[in-house]
């Protein structure tokens, strides 16, 4: 069972983050696309911000696909951790704890997940099995 539940976290927390890295990348979902999400960078801080913008984007995107196939799941999850909780701080951590206020709640709950996988891995449930 523990494999299972491996497998709807990794399905869980890589579908979000790819339907995320679309947002920003592509402008997918109602999306910012990376032009806009680029400049919501440079508002802060980040220099340069379009390279920051397809990293962050592309590494949501290529991330998440990693983790719904749970190939290299651990060093997805710790690139994705990465990104969340850079988020967390540049963002949210301002704001209080609360998702309502804008805090840094959903960003604390990503980074958890993407924590728990890096310590318990892909489980058996991966592409390639071996």
């Amino acid at each position: 069972m523990a494999d299972l539940g491996i497998l709807v976290l990794r399905l869980g927390i890589g579908i979000m983050f790819v339907a995320h890295g679309l947002q920003k990348a592509f402008g997918l979902f109602a999306g910012p696309g990376i032009k806009v999400f680029s400049e919501m960078l440079s508002n802060l801080g980040f220099v340069p911000a379009p390279f920051w913008a397809y990293i962050a984007a592309y590494s949501e995107l290529v991330g998440g696909l990693l983790l719904i196939i749970g190939f290299q799941a651990r060093g997805a999850a710790a690139v994705l951790l990465i990104l969340i909780v850079t988020a967390a701080l540049k963002v949210h951590i301002a704001k209080g704890f609360f998702l309502s206020g804008g805090g840094f709640e959903y960003t604390f709950v990503i980074a958890s997940a993407c924590l728990a996988l890096i310590l318990l891995g892909p489980g058996k449930f991966k592409f390639p099995r071996g």
